[in-house]
């Protein structure tokens, strides 16, 4: 008789156990996403234009998709060249975007991604600041990291 109420205490053990889901950590996404983990990135656009505004610093905001080739590969090209690594950190307020913000200025030419633009600490986007293409002003590719040193 005890061995069965072993064997049923066993087995309702074994049930509960099996419909209790497993819980597993799940690590908070970096506000970096693979940009630069040294670099003080800001989660929002509007927290990036307030921290500008205290520091004085101009605002680089990078535009991407995590599904988008031409986006991992300047991301690729970004993170490897230390010196904009460097200037990253030290110059800028940092912000990299997957959702588009409501603000029509950092849409000058389009919705695109890779898309860089910088805003100055008055909160004026600077449309002057432009890769080399005419169709997609604000897009760079990887062998744009030279240009910018």
């Amino acid at each position: 008789m005890m061995l069965r109420w072993a064997l049923l205490a066993l087995f309702l053990g074994v049930c509960l156990s099996a419909q209790e889901p497993k819980k597993r950590k799940v690590k908070p996404q970096s506000l970096s996403r693979g940009w630069g983990d040294s670099i003080e990135w800001v989660k929002t656009y509007k927290d990036g234009l307030a921290k500008m505004s205290k520091s004085q610093k101009p605002l680089m905001t990078i535009h991407h998709r995590a599904n988008c080739s031409y986006c991992q590969a300047l991301k690729k090209a970004f993170l490897a060249e230390k010196s904009i690594q460097k200037m990253a950190k030290e110059d800028f307020i940092m912000v990299n975007l997957v959702e588009e913000t409501t603000d029509k200025n950092m849409a000058p030419d389009g919705y695109y991604v890779p898309r860089i633009l910088f805003v100055d600490p008055s909160k004026t986007v600077r449309t002057d600041i432009v890769g080399r293409f005419s169709n997609r002003r604000y897009t760079y590719k990887p062998e744009d990291m030279e240009i910018c040193e």
